[in-house]
């Protein structure tokens, strides 16, 4: 590290989806359809001067063997509905919604986060994602089938159409690309942001290159500090040939964090908490995602099946399956045995995403020394306990940051833009 002035932390709320973040066990766990489970949320992260609120999205349940996953969010309101209402009950936060660029159309979807834009003084965000997934597109009228290597080009013409939608407000837009052919009019004004911070995750080459093209914000999963710099670095790098600064594009991966009056006390719970995250039925299921067979008979506290997985299978329905399942399987057995652990022990061990496990004085360090030496520029924090899993963060954390001159003590303007140091880009 150099003597450059500290680097200010950016830190971001998400409300854990379709996934097992939530320790759905504990008596505090809420519910993920009443609002003011939203609302409890995205008022403690504006109470901590948070940058914004992040909701993701889920089209449509998983299924193994053609039944539900039980673990699932059943029933999550659609998350730009959620953000229009909580900007009502915030003045600050910035509201970030991921939606799909695969099932939805450039104009509907530029109208919509104009919308939120202007109902929250300019707070709005959008998280772009991509899909290739058939059995997500049978809910949509044209099948949403997309190859692989067409995600990213869709995406790319889609997030610019968007843009040039937003930049001409009321005036008529007329495009024509491989993607989109389209005239049209907002009948909007310009958005107060002039652009809503456009936010990319993905960690392929191809994603990368995206995000440094096109977003203001990537939400990464890196869990070391030496792969948190190489993938900052990397990013970094490639701004340059699209004519970008490296301040213009904010990393921040996703990490939970477990905090107790005392390290060891940490350690105990956020051991309890990942064995409440990952029971019996969940440590089964990642295990079919990779093998792509029925393993409802297989014991979780015993070793990994022996058999070798299935790479052409279609167990596994609305999720990504490994693309070299072979390959992932020799390498949990090589785990597994380097360090002696059952089935549900190597799941719990191979789907840790970052995480700080400390008292509030270790926790504020070690996200401190990440972002101080480059490994991020901040963390978007997932709670496992919704609605309240983040005010112990915010009461006994933010403080310290604040201590160190690294976070900040008040909002210093109005939009998501200004909470990020991002420009206001011109009209093109």
């Amino acid at each position: 590290m150099t003597d450059r002035p500290l680097k200010q932390i950016h830190l971001a709320a998400h409300f854990p989806g379709v996934n097992n973040t939530t320790v759905w066990s504990d008596p505090a766990s809420g519910s993920h359809i009443e609002f003011d489970s939203f609302r409890h949320l995205a008022q403690t992260a504006e109470r901590g001067k948070f940058d914004f609120f992040f909701l993701a999205e889920g089209l449509r349940l998983r299924e193994t063997n053609g039944r539900i996953h039980d673990l699932d969010v059943v029933g999550r309101p659609e998350s730009i509905t959620v953000l229009n209402a909580l900007a009502a009950v915030t003045e600050h936060l910035g509201l970030a919604a991921t939606v799909n660029a695969t099932f939805n159309e450039p104009y509907e979807l530029a109208r919509r986060f104009a919308t939120l834009d202007h109902l929250s003084g300019g707070r709005a965000a959008w998280n772009v994602v991509t899909s290739s997934d058939a059995f997500t597109g049978e809910n949509f009228r044209r099948g949403g089938y997309l190859n692989r290597a067409d995600r990213y080009t869709r995406a790319a013409e889609f997030v610019e159409l968007a843009r040039e939608f937003w930049d001409a407000g009321d005036a008529e837009v007329r495009h024509a690309g491989p993607q989109f052919e389209v005239e049209g009019r907002l009948s909007l004004p310009r958005p107060p942001q002039g652009h809503p911070v456009v936010i990319q995750a993905g960690d392929s080459d191809e994603g990368r290159e995206f995000a440094a093209a096109t977003a203001d914000v990537i939400f990464s999963r890196h869990s070391t500090l030496t792969d948190g710099q190489a993938f900052h670095a990397d990013v970094k790098r490639r701004l340059a040939a699209y004519g970008r600064k490296p301040d213009e594009l904010k990393i921040m991966p996703g990490a939970t964090f477990v905090l107790g009056d005392t390290d060891a006390e940490a350690e105990e719970r956020a051991t309890e908490v990942r064995r409440a995250q990952v029971g019996p039925q969940t440590a089964i299921h990642y295990l079919e995602q990779v093998w792509g067979i029925d393993l409802s008979d297989h014991d979780p506290d015993g070793p990994l099946p022996t058999v070798d997985p299935d790479p052409d299978s279609a167990l596994i329905q609305g999720r990504v399956r490994f693309s070299d399942p072979v390959a992932v399987a020799e390498r949990w057995r090589a785990v597994a045995a380097e360090k002696n652990l059952t089935s549900r022990e190597l799941v719990i061990e191979v789907t840790g995403r970052q995480s700080f496990i400390g008292s509030p004085a270790t926790v504020a360090g070690l996200i401190d020394h990440f972002v101080q030496n480059d490994a991020a520029d901040g963390f978007i924090l997932v709670p496992h306990l919704t609605p309240g899993g983040l005010d112990e963060f915010v009461d006994r954390v933010v403080p310290l940051l604040q201590e160190r001159g690294v976070f900040r003590t008040d909002y210093t303007g109005p939009t998501l833009r200004d909470h990020l140091g991002l420009p206001v880009p011109g009209r093109r």
